[in-house]
């Protein structure tokens, strides 16, 4: 008789019980003043939008991507 394959290999947990793991609080205020600082030191940057397209009601939101170079020269130009 073969010997049958471990199982051990294919377990997959149930998710039943909470993580002892903590998990961070995200504060939305912190993450935009990182992003501005990012965008100030000329590094892209995703943000995450409400869908301007209301047809698309499987996309409520999508990710957008801001350029830190174009930021800057924007910035540059508003200065001067």
């Amino acid at each position: 008789m073969a010997k049958s394959k471990a199982s051990g290999k294919h377990y997959v947990s149930k998710g039943e019980r909470k993580s002892s793991i903590s998990t961070k609080i995200k504060d939305p205020g912190l993450t935009l003043l990182r992003k501005m600082d990012a965008l100030n030191k000329g590094k892209d940057v995703w943000f995450t939008i409400d869908n301007p397209n209301k047809n698309e009601t499987n996309k409520r939101r999508i990710r957008v991507k801001r350029s830190g170079r174009e930021w800057l020269k924007k910035m540059e130009g508003k200065q001067a």
